[in-house]
């Protein structure tokens, strides 16, 4: 009988090593949008200065990410688990040209990593200077992805009810309060004092207050995707919907110091099919009132079955706070904006 158990366990212990391909790994160290640099010294500034170049439309310069510097001989088990890692292998023996591999949980999980093969560090910079801010993109579009999946486990189901009411859909997080559902008209020059359709949701708690916003309005002519064309119905939308304590208030657009800017940008992997949108940074502030400002981003896509432009738009007010990860983490809401036509 004895043997008979023995035999059964081992037979067992065998098929799970022989059919099974998962490997266990440590859950990735480090914080949000941290990345170590592994590489020779005499390359690592280059490498550090864009990993860590300063963020766009944010009211203090925050780095885009906090970097550490590990030289190639000190690179072990401990740095190994770290989430975002960028590794340089420079020999001029092994190499005749630049390479670059993408990885994601090598060691740990969630981990992303690029390592870069080059035969000197001449080559090396020639092609970091040309392609170092694409590589910054991507691990910013990394962690990202892993805030929508982190997301995906608790959101408002209220919000998302009302939203899909309208076609639809948008992981609004469970700590986050439904404020308002409305239609406003807008005399807007695109929009000929049409309705326009409003969910507006607040985090309020803690030292920051976070707030999403979506609305949607009819779609008449390409021009409405234009950086002028989207903080014109910014203004007109936020300038309704946001007032404070002195009368004649209101949110408006910031010109001066940080002009607000857009560009197209696509999907991450982690959200549906391959759309396309714009991406406006700026920063906001109160208008005939109280000195009150922060930066916003917003996500402005086309909803081709009803012919609908659609806004999803963030803005955060945090006094004295670094707002660089509360800022990225709600830009990660924006991206998980779903179309009528888009299925999961």
């Amino acid at each position: 009988m004895k043997k008979s158990i023995f035999i059964s366990l081992l037979a067992l212990v065998m098929m799970g090593c022989g059919k099974s391909t998962d490997r266990l790994l440590t859950s990735a160290t480090g914080s949000i949008y941290e990345c170590i640099v592994v590489s020779p010294s005499s390359v690592s500034k280059a490498l550090c200065d864009t990993m860590r170049a300063d963020m766009y439309g944010l009211p203090q310069m925050e780095a885009t990410f906090t970097t550490s510097h590990v030289p190639v001989n000190q690179f072990d088990d401990l740095f190994k688990a770290s989430r975002n890692i960028l590794l340089i292998d420079i020999n001029e023996h092994k190499y005749t040209q630049v390479k670059t591999t993408k990885s994601r949980d090598v060691w740990s999980k969630p981990q992303a990593m690029i390592r870069i093969q080059a035969p000197s560090e001449e080559d090396l910079l020639a092609y970091w200077q040309t392609n170092g801010g694409r590589i910054r993109e991507w691990f910013v579009q990394e962690e990202l992805a892993r805030q929508i999946r982190f997301y995906r486990a608790n959101t408002n189901k209220d919000a998302r009810a009302i939203l899909n009411k309208q076609g639809y859909d948008i992981l609004i997080p469970e700590d986050y309060m439904l404020i308002m559902d409305t239609t406003l008209k807008v005399n807007d020059n695109m929009v000929n004092g049409k309705m326009v359709n409003v969910l507006w949701c607040c985090n309020n708690k803690g030292p920051m207050r976070k707030d999403v916003v979506v609305y949607s309005y009819p779609y008449t002519a390409q021009e409405q995707f234009s950086n002028d064309s989207i903080i014109a119905m910014r203004n007109t939308v936020m300038g309704k919907l946001v007032t404070a304590q002195v009368e004649g208030s209101y949110m408006g657009t910031e010109y001066k110091h940080f002009p607000p800017v857009t560009r197209s940008v696509a999907a991450l992997r982690d959200t549906v099919g391959g759309f396309y949108a714009m991406e406006t940074r700026g920063l906001w502030k109160i208008m005939n009132g109280e000195a009150m400002g922060g930066p916003f981003v917003s996500l402005t896509r086309l909803d081709q079955v009803n012919g609908r432009i659609v806004t999803a738009e963030a803005f955060l007010y945090a006094a004295g706070q670094k707002k660089r990860n509360a800022m990225r983490q709600m830009e990660a809401i924006l991206y998980t904006l779903k179309m009528p036509n888009e299925k999961e």
